[in-house]
């Protein structure tokens, strides 16, 4: 089946706040604030992770698998175009290309956060078979799984969407090319689309949610067991900062997908796009930092190397 659907426009106008033009103006300065502050965040995350030996555990391997740059990259920088320009357009290949890249991306981040909480799960609830059940082999194998679940979703669903009928019909009342607005924008029988996009959510959204939050249940149960406050602490601050996340990624994303499209209010999809490839993204280093105590050493050992090297630079030129 070809990806390229012969009846669909050469390119969508996407209207974005078209009906709110004062909006745009301030949406473009935050993202043209908010997306340069997203890459070096994530980057100095992955740097630390990828240097400091001592943060080369499964967790950690898992972080830096979330690739948060390539999730709103795929969407920042065409929204930062039409914001700021005239010509609200995208062509149609750019909308095929953002909309997988897209969805990929967070299918496996909804994959990975569960991931992530079953690791805290082995952590704190089966200590004594932490190194046995999360081995180095066992970690690529899930993160593989973890890929190629996302890639399957993101064709499968994507492929599905982009050959319904638009009938003539170019312009996507959205900041991006999202399944749901496609979905809606189409003419003709569309109902087989939505039930296949539901289904999909349950698989790659509701259910890593279940598996999350049975995880937490069993983790805050072992933590009220322990005996000590401190060790409490300690492990309740192990997976604090994963459970914000969650919160923060799951929140949005179930509000949108477990749905039928043609309910979708009309500006929510833009707000939740905003939030969920956005916002998350951005806060997403402050909270691994500001809420971690290793990657907050192992954060300021790089930046002391860096400037350190850099003064030994100095004194030898002069």
């Amino acid at each position: 089946m070809a990806l390229i659907n012969e009846s669909q426009p050469e390119e969508f106008i996407l209207l974005g706040f078209n009906e709110l033009p004062w909006l745009e103006l301030p949406l473009f300065i935050i993202l043209l604030i908010t997306y340069p502050m997203t890459l070096m965040g994530n980057i100095a995350i992955i740097l630390v992770f990828k240097l400091d030996p001592s943060l080369h555990s499964p967790m950690y391997f898992f972080l830096t698998n979330l690739l948060d740059i390539c999730y709103t990259t795929s969407i920042v920088p065409q929204m930062l175009f039409n914001l700021g320009s005239s010509k609200k357009t995208i062509s149609y290949v750019g909308c095929v290309l953002q909309l997988y890249f897209f969805y990929i991306m967070g299918a496996a981040e909804c994959l990975l956060l569960a991931l992530m909480s079953f690791d805290c799960y082995v952590a704190i609830c089966r200590p004594l078979h932490y190194t046995l059940i999360m081995n180095q082999r066992i970690c690529i194998q899930l993160m593989s799984t973890v890929w190629l679940s996302g890639i399957t979703y993101a064709i499968s669903e994507g492929t599905e969407t982009l050959h319904l009928p638009v009938c003539g019909v170019n312009k996507l009342d959205h900041l991006v090319c999202e399944i749901p607005v496609l979905i809606k924008t189409a003419c003709g029988k569309k109902e087989a689309n939505e039930l296949a996009l539901y289904v999909a959510c349950i698989f790659i959204v509701a259910l890593p949610l279940c598996l999350i939050l049975a995880s937490y249940a069993s983790i805050g149960h072992a933590v009220l067991n322990i005996k000590s406050s401190a060790g409490r602490k300690k492990a309740f601050g192990t997976c604090s900062y994963h459970l914000i996340v969650v919160l923060l990624f799951y929140g949005p994303a179930i509000s949108m997908y477990l749905q039928p499209p043609s309910s979708i209010k009309r500006d929510k999809p833009k707000f939740m796009a905003l939030f969920y490839g956005v916002v998350t993204p951005t806060v997403n280093p402050f909270i691994y930092t500001l809420r971690n105590k290793d990657v907050k050493e192992a954060l300021g050992n790089l930046v002391r190397s860096i400037f350190t090297s850099k003064q030994k630079k100095c004194r030898q030129k002069m």
